[in-house]
């Protein structure tokens, strides 16, 4: 019986060969890298501690990043980046970005080259399957499991179930990778990939770059999925060769692969998409909606900071100014984005129209600060979610966005087609 590609990667990563990979199973494996932000490092640290604590078993497969109480807004944040730098330096642990010195973690690991095609890796946040957009298998993990990665340099998963989405046909102008897994969450809501590989295939796919390709996978977690896996093609082996500073292998399914569900996406059919509050399942055209008055537009995430989305932004804002009673912040994920921004004269046509650009955090997309709404508010946002209280106050309602709509609302200061401008 064939393989997907889910059960490859981890069929590669397998410890003991008398194990089977298949759906249910429970394996072990080695992994990659191990990603830790500040809001889980020092209850990873305190479980390492308990365990025994001692030398971190493969210390050049931990990175720690501090993206989420970056720079810190109070003294507990602060906290958290000082177990983090202590961590770091008696553990010996050279991957640690600081404030000011990397970005937002799921961003920062493809751009720094430290995962690559076929790589198994595991973080702390839940949208560290944003990786699967560089074809590996990537998934959120308990605190007390990355502890024991540390201690061990190995973990046990169960296999998940795999579901094959193929993406065929073209996409209109202002269709994104945001709207790819929007459209996937309004068709399946928000359980409907529960524990799950979903892996992303067809023609249709040659049409997002790697860029759009994170903001698919950075969402399946929406859905339920354990993971999400863009199926490698030329743009995948591109991007490879240039970023990656180990070895990969590009992975494709077997041909007789079992997937529990097949999904298709007819891209001539879409539209740019907006999630209303309060859930990322509750997904209309943009049409829909138009007329809402927004508050706030935040532009900006772990998958929408990219550099690809900075210039869709400017595109829509070069020339133009933020609506009077709206307020509107750009977030580059990372700091070589921010860098790239400037040169190419994108942060000056933020800051003319009216935008506030900040240094890379996470801040805002969780309600911690930067941005965190008030009771009452209503915005439109490139985040990954929109319960209540995820941005601020429970109050609060958050419209989930592509960039090129974010944009357009906080020109109009209200939500329209982009199209229209």
């Amino acid at each position: 019986m064939g393989k997907t590609i889910a059960e490859k990667i981890l069929e590669a990563h397998l410890l003991d060969d008398k194990m089977r990979v298949e759906p249910g199973a429970i394996i072990r494996a080695s992994v990659d890298v191990v990603l830790i932000n500040d809001v889980n490092s020092t209850l990873a640290f305190r479980h390492f501690a308990n365990m025994g604590g001692g030398p971190v078993a493969a210390p050049d497969k931990v990175v720690l990043v501090c993206d989420h109480f970056a720079p810190a807004p109070h003294s507990s944040g602060a906290r958290l980046a000082k177990d983090m730098r202590h961590f770091a330096a008696t553990k010996g642990l050279k991957h640690f970005f600081d404030v000011g010195k990397g970005g937002i973690e799921h961003t920062l690991l493809p751009e720094q080259g430290l995962i690559g095609p076929g790589d198994l890796i595991v973080g702390g946040d839940s949208h560290t399957g944003t990786a699967g957009a560089f074809s590996l298998f990537a998934t959120g993990m308990s605190w007390a499991g990355l502890a024991g990665i540390m201690m061990l340099d190995e973990t046990w998963f169960r296999v998940p179930e795999s579901m094959h989405i193929a993406l065929f046909g073209e996409k209109p102008k202002f269709v994104t990778g945001k709207d790819v897994i929007l459209k996937v969450l309004q068709d399946i809501g928000v359980a409907g990939g529960l524990y799950m590989s979903m892996e992303f295939a067809g023609p249709g796919l040659r049409q997002f770059n790697m860029d759009e390709r994170m903001a698919i996978c950075n969402m399946v977690v929406e859905a339920g999925a354990k993971v999400g896996i863009v199926e490698p093609d030329a743009q995948t082996n591109e991007w490879a060769i240039t970023h990656c500073k180990r070895p990969y292998t590009l992975i494709m399914p077997d041909a007789d692969a079992q997937y529990q569900l097949r999904h298709k996406i007819d891209l001539n059919a879409m539209r740019p998409l907006v999630a209303k509050p309060y859930s990322p399942e509750n997904v209309v055209a943009v049409d829909e909606i138009k007329g809402v008055r927004v508050d706030q537009v935040y532009m900006g995430n772990c998958a929408n900071g990219t550099i690809t989305d900075l210039r869709q932004i400017a595109s829509i804002l070069k020339g133009r100014k933020v609506a009077k009673g709206t307020r509107a912040i750009v977030v580059p994920a990372t700091q070589e984005i921010y860098k790239q921004a400037m040169s190419e004269g994108l942060c000056e046509i933020f800051v003319d129209a009216g935008v506030a650009v900040t240094t890379p955090t996470c801040g805002a997309c969780f309600g911690a600060h930067n941005g965190a709404l008030d009771d009452g508010e209503v915005a439109v946002a490139t985040i990954n979610r929109n319960f209540k209280g995820r941005a601020g106050h429970p109050g609060a309602q958050v419209f989930l966005a592509n960039s090129y709509v974010a944009a357009a609302a906080a020109v109009a200061g209200e939500v329209i087609d982009p199209a229209t401008l």
